[in-house]
């Protein structure tokens, strides 16, 4: 059987990945919080896990693998935007849940075994904010339930800190009922428009980060095997996870993987640079879904990604070679031994890719496909964009306008036509043989038209 290592965020090593319960991995990843549309920085979350859920399918068989990715559908900022627009928060959390599932499928993200929505769990929150309580790990407070971050010795393991610098260097609320700053809430009081549920602490509504322990344990069980999301989780949000459950008794998760965040040309991306993309964004600008997805692979998970216009045409070049390649080809029954062994080393996504271009070059057309759908690319419901026109007119036009030019000397018409072409995204290569068109990264069919 093939050997997965991955990098483990809390021990910051390369740990042999064995499932805790042989040949059944088990693996949990904070999803979206449905408020709005998912951003590219969280795209690239999906798409870095979706690989591994990917790679665990075929190397320990689909029906052996269990993931999970959570919905959070109880969440301050939700109710922000239902008092905002007037709108029910079911109707908002509804509709932006299925602009999330459709956002992601664009980019070959497969549906996790499970999705559970933070609704479905409130009772398996307040059971275990009840167990915390009776074992001393939190209090009550004003009709608040907070966890005690001193009663849990090893909090700040998971992300390296040490409570005083958390304290020092964290944007904590500052609350006369917390006993310490850094204490976190795990339950909290609702007002008469704000949702709330029934509790032993009085109506109101669970903290962000109890939500994800709630749900990995009734899904997941009290230990799994991975837990995923982006960095910018690592502290407070899994420090918190760890601290709450494993306060319990729970081996909670053994290994820990975080990706790293998404820069735009070199710079943070925010509203206020005006470099913030959704996925939805990209899309409609015709950056097709299977290209988005190749730029985030070219980068490994655990390095910033740098979003550029060069990257994205990059991807785009190869994508159409490669699909050119396998075109009417039937796949091989295995993925490259070399592309499957760049993936088990932590996802080793720029092996992996190298590994392709390899197979392309040497004309091994049928291990190339097989080996890219692995990645969740050259997949047969993605290539719509990659359609290779009928440039027959077009070739015999270019071809009559060469012969007037070399028969008069006025090149001005071919290099109209030349030129026009290139803007439209279409490679021309002229030869004494003969006028050959390829469609380029870039190639947008109704510029075209005009000609």
């Amino acid at each position: 059987m093939v050997e997965i290592k991955l990098r483990d965020t809390k021990t910051k090593q390369l740990v042999r990945f064995d499932p805790i319960i042989p040949g059944k991995p088990r693996m949990y990843v904070c999803g979206p919080t449905v408020y709005d549309r998912a951003h590219i920085g969280n795209a690239r979350s999906a798409v870095v896990f979706d690989l591994l859920f990917r790679l665990l399918r075929h190397v320990y068989g689909p029906d052996n693998v269990t993931f999970v990715r959570n919905i959070t559908d109880i969440e301050d900022k939700i109710n922000a935007r239902a008092l905002e627009t007037g709108r029910a928060i079911a109707d908002i959390t509804q509709e932006t849940t299925r602009w999330y599932f459709d956002d992601m499928a664009a980019l070959g993200v497969q549906e996790p075994t499970h999705s559970p929505r933070a609704t479905g769990y409130v009772a398996q929150m307040i059971a275990m904010i009840t167990s915390l309580i009776e074992k001393g790990h939190a209090y009550v407070a004003e009709g608040h339930v907070l966890f005690s971050v001193e009663s849990y010795a090893a909090y700040g393991k998971l992300s390296g800190r040490s409570v005083d610098d958390m304290i020092a260097g964290a944007r904590v609320e500052i609350a006369p009922y917390k006993q310490n700053p850094m204490d976190f809430v795990l339950w909290k009081p609702s007002d008469a428009v704000t949702p709330g549920w029934d509790s032993p602490w009085g109506r109101g509504r669970p903290g962000w980060h109890i939500e994800c322990s709630a749900m990995a344990r009734d899904l997941l069980g009290e230990s799994f095997d991975i837990h995923g999301g982006g960095s910018d989780l690592t502290f407070p949000h899994h420090e918190n996870e760890v601290a709450q459950s494993c306060a319990l008794g729970h081996g909670f998760a053994r290994i820990w993987m975080h990706n790293e965040m998404l820069q735009v040309d070199g710079k943070k991306m925010s509203k206020s640079l005006g470099n913030f993309f959704t996925v939805r964004d990209l899309l409609d600008q015709g950056i097709p879904g299977e290209v988005i997805r190749m730029v985030f692979l070219m980068t490994n998970y655990r390095k910033p990604l740098d979003w550029t216009a060069d990257r994205v045409r990059a991807a785009e070049a190869a994508l159409r070679k490669w699909r050119a390649l396998v075109e009417g080809i039937e796949p091989s029954p295995s993925a490259a031994p070399e592309v499957i062994d760049a993936l088990a080393d932590d996802l080793n996504t720029a092996g992996a890719i190298a590994a392709l271009h390899r197979l392309a070059n040497d004309g091994q057309v049928a291990a190339l496909q097989t080996s890219a759908q692995l990645l969740g690319l050259l997949e047969p419901g993605m290539g719509a964009w990659a359609a290779q026109p009928d440039l027959t007119e077009m070739t015999d036009r270019l071809i009559s306008a060469r012969a007037r030019a070399m028969a008069s000397k006025d090149f001005g018409e071919l290099d109209r036509l030349k030129a026009a072409l290139t803007e439209a995204g279409i490679e021309v290569r002229m030869s004494k043989s003969g006028v050959e068109l390829r469609p380029a990264a870039g190639f947008d069919p109704a510029k075209l038209d005009a000609l």
